[in-house]
């Protein structure tokens, strides 16, 4: 898999979350020399006051820490963040990519890894972070009777309360709602949200489709986004 890199613009601030002393050596030294503040917790035991306190652009999380559960701290710091996180570990099962998707990470990475490609993903993560303004007549638009999207303000209501939207859901859902009523097959949605390199991680999209279904759709409404099997998603027409 293949990514184009980019450098970070100077103020971008990024938590390492890893006790492995060699890794946060590397990734440290290379983020230094692209112009990224780094903070570092070796435990996971300080990340949701860092977090609070810091407030960084990014995390690279591991997952077996010496002092905490990796994926509780995942689902911890999204319960309170739209911060971008991406999982780096040494755990390469499809389980446990799919479950720290679940928890809301944005990205996941398998140790070991070339550092161009843990670049490339930390520059796609703030990209979805910093998503350019679309040219349409209106920015806000209804997606159904209850619900609204702000592109401009980056927000999705529900009669009027803001729904929390990670950075990756938002750029997934805007994705589908310029295009709508069109079919966008998985490696459209990947390429377009994740960036190039992600074409095949199907897996990715099907996540994070489910997560915007069950904070977006009633249960007992009418679906939002429909299916088309082994294809793609369409957001249903006005």
């Amino acid at each position: 898999m293949s990514f184009p890199t980019s450098e970070a613009p100077p103020a971008t601030k990024i938590l390492v979350v890893e006790d492995d002393p060699n890794i946060v050596d590397l990734i440290r030294s290379n983020l230094a020399v692209r112009g990224f503040e780094t903070l570092v917790s070796t435990d996971g035991n300080r990340v949701l006051q860092t977090l609070e306190t810091e407030q960084p652009d990014l995390i690279l999380l591991d997952l077996m820490l010496p002092s905490v559960d990796g994926f509780e701290l995942c689902k911890q710091v999204r319960e309170r963040s739209s911060v971008g996180v991406i999982v780096v570990s040494a755990r390469g099962g499809d389980h446990d990519k799919v479950a720290a998707l679940n928890l809301g990470a944005d990205d996941y990475l398998t140790k070991p890894f070339s550092i161009d490609e843990l670049l490339a993903r930390i520059a796609a993560t703030l990209r979805r972070t910093r998503l350019a303004p679309v040219e349409m007549q209106s920015t806000l638009i209804a997606l159904t009777e209850h619900l609204e999207m702000d592109l401009a303000n980056r927000q999705v209501t529900r009669d009027g309360t803001e729904l929390h939207l990670t950075p990756t859901e938002f750029a997934l859902l805007r994705e589908l709602v310029v295009n709508r009523g069109k079919l966008l097959t998985h490696a459209q949605l990947l390429r377009r949200v994740w960036g190039p390199g992600y074409e095949t991680e199907i897996e990715y999209v099907r996540v994070y489709v489910r997560r915007l279904r069950a904070k977006l759709e009633p249960e007992d409404g009418p679906p939002l986004i429909l299916t088309q099997p082994r294809v793609g998603y369409r957001l249903a027409p006005e």
